[in-house]
Parts: C-alpha cells; sequence; structure tokens
C-alpha cells in the first residue's frame, strides 16, 4: 500500500503547480480522475463525494462541446451532499470551482425568507454571483493589460518629473519692416542648438527612468491629479435594500455629474499605483468584461447552498412554515431555471450548478418539496471523520494543519516539529471530543491545536530556544486535565 502511495505521489507531484499554469479552456478539460487528484491534495476522504463531482464538472465541459439545439436542453446535474459538519462539503465545492476557474459562491440557506418577510431574496444569491463574475473577469483582464498600463503610468511620472519643453514654432514669414519685408529682430536657434536641447532631455530621461526602475526615487513625492471618488448620496426605500434591486446608481447617475479630481502629494511609488489604475480604466473594455462574465455565471457558476436542511419543514405540521418551505418554494424557479435581472442584465439560471448541502439530523432529504427533490437528483453521503482520518488531515494536505502552524512559528525563527505519537495523540483527542460532544469534524483539530500551542504562541517572542519538538508527552500533560473533565471540555474543546 505505500508503495503505490508514494508512486502516486510521485506520478502527480508537480500538478499543483500544473494546475496553476493551466488556462480556463485548458482547465475544463481535466478528466474525472485528473479532477479526483487534484482534490485528494486537500481533502482526506470523501471519494464519493469528489467522484461525483467530478462527473458534474466534467459533464458541463462535455456540454459545451455538443453542438446544436440539444446543447441548451442538457441540464446540470444538481447534488445534495449529506453528513455532520466539517467533513469537507465546502472544501470541496470551493476546490471544484477553483479547477473550473468558474464564478463560485457559498451562501447559507437559512439567512433567505419567503418573499414579503424579513430576510434577503433568494435572487440576491445569483446577483451576488455576478458580481464575483465581473471583478473575476476584470481581473484577468487587468493582467493582460498590466505591462503597457506600467509603461503608460511611467511615462506620465517622467513627465512630470522632466516636463517636456514647449517647442517654438518658426515663423514661415518675415515681419515686414519699413520698405519691405526684412529679417526679424530676435533670432532664432539653428537646428544644431536645437538637437543639443532634445538629446540633453532624452539623456537626462533615461537617467531618471533608470533610477525609478531601481526605486531610487520611491520616497520622492510628486503632484498628482486624483479623481474624487465621492458621489452624492442617493437615499433608496425599498423594503429589501438597496443591493436586492439590481441597480447600478453610481453608473445610472455618473454621466449626470461632472468627473472631479483634486490635486494630492503623493509619494513616487503611490503614484506609480494610482497611475496605473486609471490607465488600466482606460484599456479595459468594461462592455467586454459585462459579456464574459454574463456567460461564464450563466454556462459555468457554481452556487453552493449550505445547511439546506435548515430550510426543511416538519411534516404533518399545521399550516404554512413561511420560515422554510416558503423558502424552497422560492429557491425552486432559481434551480429550475429563470431570468434574473441584475445590474450587468439579465441572466439565466438554467445551466447554473448547484451544490446543496446539508447536516440532516433531524430532517431527511426526502423531508423536501417533492419539486426541489427531483431537481437535486444526485445525493452523496459523506462519512464522517475518525482518529484516522485526522492524522492524514493534520498531515498530508498541502494546506495541511501541521504545516500552517510550522510556518507560521518559523517567521520568529522557532523551528517546531512533531513526532509521529503526538499527532496520534492529538488526533486520537480530537475524536475522542467529537464523540463526547458536538460532532463538528475536522474543525476540532484547530480548538485542540490552538490550546496545545497557546502558551508557546504566547511567549514565543521572548523565547530564548529556537527549538521546540511536541511529544506524546507534552500533548497529553497540557490537555490531560481538559479531556478527563468532560464539562470542562465541552466548555473549552
Amino acid at each position: 500500500m505505500k508503495q503505490i502511495k508514494n508512486h502516486v505521489a510521485a506520478e502527480f507531484k508537480d500538478f499543483s503547480e500544473k494546475e496553476e499554469t493551466l488556462d480556463k479552456d485548458q482547465r475544463k478539460e481535466l478528466t474525472p480522475q485528473e479532477i479526483v487528484r487534484a482534490l485528494d491534495k486537500y481533502i482526506i476522504g470523501q471519494d464519493r463525494a469528489k467522484k461525483s463531482v467530478a462527473i458534474a464538472l466534467r459533464n458541463r465541459w462535455r456540454r459545451q462541446q455538443v453542438e446544436g439545439e440539444l446543447k441548451d436542453e442538457i441540464m446540470p446535474n444538481n447534488i445534495i451532499m449529506i453528513g455532520p459538519t466539517g467533513v469537507g462539503k465546502t472544501e470541496i465545492a470551493r476546490r471544484l470551482a477553483n479547477l473550473a476557474n468558474a464564478p463560485f459562491i457559498k451562501v447559507e440557506a437559512s439567512k433567505y425568507t419567503e418573499v414579503g418577510y424579513v430576510g434577503r431574496d433568494v435572487e440576491s444569491m445569483v446577483r451576488d454571483l455576478t458580481d464575483l463574475a465581473v471583478a473575476m473577469v476584470r481581473r484577468e483582464k487587468a493582467e493582460e493589460v498590466k505591462p503597457k498600463t506600467e509603461i503608460l503610468a511611467e511615462e506620465k511620472i517622467l513627465d512630470l518629473l522632466l516636463p517636456p519643453k514647449p517647442r517654438r514654432k518658426r515663423m514661415d514669414f518675415q515681419p515686414p519692416i519699413a520698405g519691405g519685408y526684412g529679417t526679424p529682430s530676435f533670432p532664432f536657434p539653428d537646428s544644431s542648438e536645437m538637437n543639443g536641447s532634445e538629446n540633453n532631455g532624452t539623456a537626462t530621461r533615461d537617467k531618471l527612468r533608470a533610477q525609478l526602475h531601481e526605486g531610487k526615487l520611491d520616497k520622492r513625492t510628486i503632484e498628482i491629479n486624483v479623481p474624487n471618488d465621492r458621489f452624492p448620496v442617493i437615499e433608496v426605500f425599498s423594503p429589501q435594500g438597496i443591493e436586492e434591486l439590481g441597480v447600478n446608481f453610481q453608473e445610472m447617475f455618473s454621466g449626470m455629474f461632472p468627473k472631479k479630481t483634486k490635486r494630492r502629494k503623493v509619494t513616487i511609488s503611490e503614484a506609480q499605483r494610482i497611475l496605473t489604475q486609471e490607465e488600466l480604466e482606460k484599456l479595459i473594455n468594461f462592455d467586454e468584461v459585462i459579456g464574459e462574465s454574463l456567460e461564464r455565471v450563466e454556462n459555468s457558476g457554481i452556487i453552493f447552498i449550505d445547511e439546506i436542511d435548515k430550510i426543511v419543514g416538519e411534516r404533518g405540521k399545521e399550516g404554512p412554515d413561511v420560515s422554510r418551505e416558503g423558502v424552497q418554494r422560492d429557491l425552486l424557479p432559481i434551480v429550475e431555471g429563470t431570468n434574473v435581472m441584475t445590474k450587468y442584465g439579465m441572466v439565466k439560471t438554467d445551466h447554473i450548478l448547484f451544490i446543496a448541502a446539508g447536516a440532516f439530523h433531524v430532517a431527511k432529504p426526502s423531508d423536501l418539496i417533492p419539486e426541489m427533490q427531483g431537481r437535486f437528483p444526485i445525493r452523496v453521503e459523506l462519512d464522517s471523520l475518525n482518529t484516522e482520518d485526522f492524522i492524514r488531515i493534520l498531515t498530508e494536505p498541502k494546506n495541511a494543519l501541521i504545516k500552517q502552524y510550522i510556518a507560521l512559528l518559523a517567521t520568529e525563527g522557532l523551528d517546531i516539529s512533531f513526532t509521529d505519537d503526538a499527532i496520534r495523540e492529538i488526533a486520537k483527542i480530537a475524536n475522542l471530543v467529537n464523540e463526547r460532544t458536538e460532532n463538528i469534524g475536522a474543525r476540532r483539530l484547530h480548538t485542540v491545536m490552538t490550546i496545545l500551542l497557546e502558551e508557546i504562541m504566547f511567549k514565543m517572542p521572548d523565547l530564548k530556544t529556537r527549538k521546540v519538538k511536541v511529544t506524546k508527552q507534552m500533548v497529553e500533560n497540557t490537555l490531560k486535565d481538559i479531556v478527563e473533565d468532560e464539562d470542562l471540555s465541552r466548555y473549552i474543546l
């Protein structure tokens, strides 16, 4: 088993580096097995859930390859993940969106209520996803034109440091003198003098450019015109709030008010940032950004609805449950496919992938209204975590908790290490506390690690020693009293 594990690790050891360099088209071509291997780098276990989401992501790419009218008829396979908190439901969805370079948003189902009652409108999740997509595409476009904007900003700064001399125009005629035309009373510079002056200016400009590149002028201050970002306050009285209206008032009224600027003294390093941003706004085609963003939301967007079990009403209860079943009925059109008005235009939700998750301790997925059940055809049950899983979570993922604490303490020169017995004891205690109290999954490891390293992290700046080894004995001594006292364990851990 160990040989197989080492072989797989060696074969795909550079996958994460390759993943970061893939463009959006290449990322969509990841096979289901490659998707699972990428998820394995951050999530321990939950193979069934990884397999389901990998197939769902691949199916989205397959749909894009279909030609003709049938393409619009292929609907996404929405998924419900069932499992206790802290087992990796959110992490799976988030990492999946990152692999696909897709707009992703996580929402809590419990914060939405039926229309007409206090709470957020369910359509706001689509508006938030669209805002996120616009920011994502704009950031990508900014990276494309960044070299050009930096050059333009640099030229502006050089113009401020060394203003170009106004060129004197030579007169094409001679002013009249008594008795006819003669030579003017003032001399014109000959071509040799003008060329010499231009060469001197170019040499000085090149010298300033070199100093700018070397950072020697960063602390020097200059005056520049910066846009005044203040915008007139507009009060809108709406029962749902201005963020629910789907209207960008700043863009709507921007043409009614003249753009104002103000003079500011800033350092050259700050001026570079401000002027680069100004040039960026000029070079980016915002209409193109919006068009690509809407297309990406409609065909690649992922909405993760957490705590969906909290909006499941109790069957047999008299009267409608406005805070639960009503939310399902309002959510249903979004999941089925409808048009949502955003400040960037209309968004169709037909092909947005919805991934729902919930613990379902009290309710069951079958307690959802039948229409909602039909819109989430794929159901995946995630496994509870045990001691062995906790050991792997502490050590194997790229962002493992042990690696995080080693990196944190290394910033102050402390070399901290953990013995295998210590790691097993930490995992054992976390699992024990989960069994005794509320099961919060891998999040319990954060609590245990924080209590274990509290004294070291508090005294770290004043510690003389630069090396600490965490042993099983140290873990037992630090956490023994808390673990043995169940009431204290409930309070602290």
